[in-house]
């Protein structure tokens, strides 16, 4: 169940990594998860606004990333997001907007007040 629940956000991740990796990305797997970096991912980040730009995002049990450095680097953070995906399956997309939303209405940032952020975070320093 934790590969099936979380499968149709990992079928988008695999969208993702196999454009990714048409730009000379590499992909590799880790602890059960597929991790993507490098080639043009960073260029193609580079061109989203600002606030949307990342070094790395989560889809299911694909972790797309700038380079293979930067998702070793946030690791831990990302898998935070894999259980996430574990636990709540697609519904994680809607949750984690929902978050933002939420955090924005409340006149806080929704990045930094998402609940889903704040929880990787915390586990993060945990480990």
């Amino acid at each position: 169940m934790r590969y099936l629940w979380p499968l149709p956000a990992t079928m988008i991740g695999f969208i993702f990594a196999m454009m990714a990796r048409a730009s000379g990305a590499t992909i590799r797997a880790a602890d059960g998860v597929v991790e993507v970096g490098g080639g043009g991912v960073g260029r193609a980040i580079a061109l989203l606004p600002r606030a949307l730009q990342f070094n790395a995002i989560t889809f299911g049990h694909v972790v797309i990333g700038v380079s293979h450095g930067v998702l070793a680097q946030c690791r831990r953070h990302e898998r935070v997001h894999v259980r996430q995906y574990e636990r709540w399956g697609v519904l994680f997309f809607l949750l984690y907007v929902a978050s933002s939303v939420w955090a924005l209405l409340r006149g806080r940032h929704p990045y930094w007040h998402n609940h889903f952020e704040r929880q990787a975070y915390r586990e993060e320093r945990r480990a």
